[in-house]
């Protein structure tokens, strides 16, 4: 069993999956939408990854402001994740996705990503990140520690 996350975006979501051991975060692709308001499209290939990788949690970064509030974009990742539920039958946590996506393109810079490829990879990195800060919380809980 793994967990999958997800970067979900108005024209793109970003999906990365867990190792086994559920450790690390790997870049599954990046489902490109037609269009923000269809998701059956989106969801059908959600569903396949799942059913493909044996998925037992879904991890769905959540677009909070800096300042904690939530807004728009906020709002259509629960609509998300209700449908993901639905359709799915699996838990959907909700992770604080904020700055990850700085975070994916600083690592596409550090790595000598050009600017212009960037755009390929930004949302599959963001997921990565999203999940993989959900497995490092999980191991702490478990590991008792605080992070202290």
């Amino acid at each position: 069993m793994r967990l999958m996350g997800l970067d979900y975006g108005s024209k793109t979501v970003g999906v990365a999956i867990s190792d086994p051991l559920f450790i690390t975060a790997q870049g599954v692709e990046i489902i490109r939408r037609d269009s923000e308001n269809k998701l059956r499209k989106t969801l059908a290939r959600i569903e396949a990854l799942i059913q493909q990788n044996e998925r037992g949690k879904i991890v769905l970064g959540y677009p909070k402001n800096m300042n904690a509030t939530e807004g728009e974009r906020a709002q259509k990742t629960l609509e998300f994740k209700e449908h993901l539920e639905r359709r799915t039958g699996l838990e959907v946590v909700l992770w604080d996705e904020r700055l990850t996506t700085v975070a994916a393109d600083r690592a596409m810079i550090e790595s000598g990503i050009r600017r212009e490829n960037r755009g390929k990879y930004v949302d599959e990195i963001a997921a990565m990140l999203i999940l993989q800060g959900y497995l490092d919380s999980q191991r702490n809980v478990a590991d008792g520690s605080t992070g202290e």
